[in-house]
């Protein structure tokens, strides 16, 4: 099965708007966003 099918509805349509509709701006922001919260949670799993 596709791991993508597996992920939460909230994700996928955040990854179909990258993929469709977002300004490389709006995907700048995106990625500082999503980078930022990911190093934030490994942190606390240390």
């Amino acid at each position: 099965m596709n791991k993508f099918n597996d992920l939460p509805k909230s994700i996928k349509k955040a990854v179909r708007f990258i993929y469709q509709d977002a300004s490389t701006k709006q995907l700048e922001e995106i990625q500082k966003v999503i980078n930022l919260a990911i190093d934030q949670r490994l942190k606390e799993e240390k």
